[in-house]
């Protein structure tokens, strides 16, 4: 298929074999934009518009490094529309195969957030330590590696590739869990945990993008439903099955079968899984092309003009600067930040709660956990199904708009101050078990809906710069999830968990309009040239 874009009016475009075009007295540097599409360029953002031409826009300039191929000599791009190279033509089962994979790593990697939070007793005992803070954070300090992850892997999936960077992450996820087994003292195991965190928050930072290559537009909300479980049925899951291992085996356990279950994932991707990043892709078929021409001035029409540590560069400054100049990007990693703080406050005072309050065992205080997995296995049946449907019902009348992914968030995200009331006043009244956890299952609802809901408008809301969103996002979310708990403790034995509960659900009700704001304004505050992102 010839070149999404155009040359100038001071340039003639001549088309070659091998489905390139070669722009003649193209001035250096000038970007290969026309009238009709400025705006759209220029802003990375996109407004009213049908699904087809949002795909289409979005493949036509695919990298997230804001910038125009800029090669004068012959441009490869795709041979045709249905280009069976292009990840979105790819058949059903290869989508399925690095889908598969994708969602299971994202899945183990919080697993191991919490896994060991019921036995992290033992683990203060072992190293004499009484510390109540030491304590939390030897749990949170693994998704305060989810901060610094995003910072360096989103870069450089831009630069290499995603898939590069998920076999590399999940070897180092494998090691770092095996020195967590042999640590030696409490320094130690807090600094491979924060190792782990950082390399296993990669399917995290670059699983949304990698949907993004693959999944057509109105069909991502179900696929990004599933994927949003792991950052949440993960940490769930953990404490069960963590839970019982430190009761019957050894703390040290628990991190050895994190990094049998890691190698797994590691040698599965090795020989299953694809890349995704159509710049990479053309790249290679580039090389390929040279080859067997012997033409060495083919170049891709991804190519850009900036070395590779500029590339890094703008990469790593972009997330920062989405967050500080766009208000979706900021209120919305804000929002989220604060609620995945909640989400890791819970569980690490859960065995606190049940195990001192309900004389739970420290096997079955991992149960207690449960309530958060059944909500949330709830709302991805609910958020999934409505997302897709909402989003091809809207578009039939004006076009596509990133908006139409808030709907199912607008009443889903009272579940999770209402969710935390219950909670907290069942738990200080000293009710059966079963009603504060049965709280928790109207939290973990609109965790899901929250998470599924954020992170396809982010991707359909900036289209080239996804991967920057995403990083913006998840920087946030995990400092503010890694910190937050660390004051659970001292929260609740001073204002015991009723106030406590009900201080948490006052801070998330004066957030719930957040969703509806920008459902009606979000096009308005995207469009508006104070916001734009022109780099």
């Amino acid at each position: 298929m010839a070149a999404s874009t155009m040359a100038p009016e001071d340039s003639k475009v001549e088309k070659g074999p091998l489905n390139t075009e070669k722009v003649i007295e193209k001035q250096p540097n000038d970007a290969v934009i026309t009238e009709s599409n400025y705006s759209t360029q220029e802003s990375g953002v996109i407004g009213s518009q049908s699904i087809k031409d949002v795909e289409k826009q979005r493949r036509g300039h695919a990298t997230d490094v804001g910038d125009h191929a800029v090669c004068d000599e012959e441009r490869i791009d795709w041979d045709e529309p249905d280009d069976p190279e292009k990840p979105m033509n790819w058949p059903t089962g290869k989508k399925a195969r690095n889908i598969i994979i994708i969602c299971y790593v994202t899945f183990l990697t919080p697993l191991g957030s919490t896994m060991f939070a019921p036995a992290v007793e033992d683990v203060m005992e072992a190293y004499r330590s009484t510390n109540p803070e030491l304590a939390s954070f030897v749990v949170s300090v693994f998704i305060l590696g989810y901060f610094f992850g995003p910072l360096f892997l989103g870069p450089l999936s831009e630069l290499y590739g995603r898939l590069p960077v998920y076999l590399t992450c999940n070897v180092l996820f494998t090691i770092f869990n095996i020195a967590c087994a042999v640590s030696n003292n409490l320094g130690s195991l807090i600094v491979f945990r924060f190792l782990a965190g950082t390399f296993g928050g990669c399917p995290i930072t670059l699983g949304a993008g990698s949907f993004g290559d693959m999944i057509q537009i109105d069909q991502r909300g179900k696929i990004i439903a599933i994927w949003a479980l792991g950052p949440l049925m993960g940490p769930v899951i953990g404490p069960v099955a963590g839970g019982y291992m430190g009761e019957h085996l050894n703390w040290r356990w628990i991190f050895w079968v994190l990094a049998i279950a890691a190698g797994v994932g590691a040698v599965a991707a090795f020989i299953f899984q694809d890349e995704t990043y159509p710049p990479i892709i053309l790249q290679r078929k580039v090389k390929r092309l040279q080859e067997e021409t012997g033409n060495p001035n083919l170049c891709s029409i991804l190519d850009t003009d900036r070395r590779a540590s500029h590339v890094f560069a703008y990469a790593i400054i972009r997330p920062i600067h989405l967050f500080f100049f766009s208000p979706i990007v900021m209120l919305f990693s804000l929002y989220q930040g604060v609620i995945y703080g909640y989400l890791y406050l819970l569980f690490t005072t859960f065995p606190l709660v049940f195990g001192n309050q309900y004389h739970f065992s420290q096997g079955t205080v991992g149960l207690a956990y449960l309530g958060i997995g059944a909500g949330s296995i709830v709302g991805l049946g609910v958020a999934g199904y409505a997302s897709d449907k909402i989003v091809r019902r809207m578009a039939k009348d004006g076009g596509m708009k990133p908006e139409y992914r808030l709907p199912p968030l607008i009443p889903a995200c009272f579940l999770i101050p209402t969710g935390l009331f219950w909670y907290g006043w069942s738990a200080h009244a000293h009710d059966h078990w079963i009603v504060p956890i049965l709280g928790t299952v109207l939290i973990g609802m609109g965790l899901n809906v929250l998470f599924m809901c954020v992170a396809t408008y982010l991707i359909d809301a900036y289209p080239y710069y996804e991967a920057s969103a995403t990083a913006a996002s998840t920087a946030v979310r995990s400092l503010i999830g890694a910190l937050l708990p660390l004051a659970g403790r001292r929260m609740y034995a001073t204002l015991g968990l009723g106030w406590g509960n009900s201080l948490l659900g006052f801070m998330a009700l004066a957030m719930c309009p957040l969703p509806w704001i920008f459902f009606k304004y979000g096009e308005r505050i995207r469009t508006n040239p104070k916001f734009q992102i022109k780099w």
